[in-house]
């Protein structure tokens, strides 16, 4: 599954939430590998950032890091440097932005015409 987020970094912390994320630790990396995820990627646009996860299933990889050591250390790291954070309490698996036009796979679009 594909899961879209936006979070907003605090803009006299952009620098350091781009050195953050070039230095992000092996072990985090590795812990979400292993909670299913294959592609994570974050764009910023200013201070709005909008991540791409790539899962096998966003619930059971919020589940999974929600109480390792190496995902809490990071998570409290990001809430210094973002106004917008991603709400797991709140939100968890349903905070994912609404999709609103996929371009169709060719395909699909072939199977439907007459």
């Amino acid at each position: 599954m594909r899961v879209a987020l936006h979070t907003r970094v605090r803009e006299e912390r952009i620098a350091e939430y781009e050195a953050a994320h070039r230095e992000v630790p092996a072990g985090l990396s590795a812990a979400i590998r292993a909670a299913g995820c294959t592609s994570w990627t974050i764009w910023r646009g200013g201070t709005d950032l909008f991540h791409l996860i790539e899962c096998e299933d966003y619930a059971r990889l919020l589940a999974e890091l929600e109480r390792l050591p190496v995902n809490v250390g990071w998570q409290a790291r990001m809430a210094e440097l973002l106004d917008v954070v991603h709400d797991y309490s709140a939100r968890g698996a349903d905070a994912g932005l609404p999709v609103v036009w996929q371009l169709p796979d060719p395909r699909e679009e072939a199977d439907r015409r007459p």
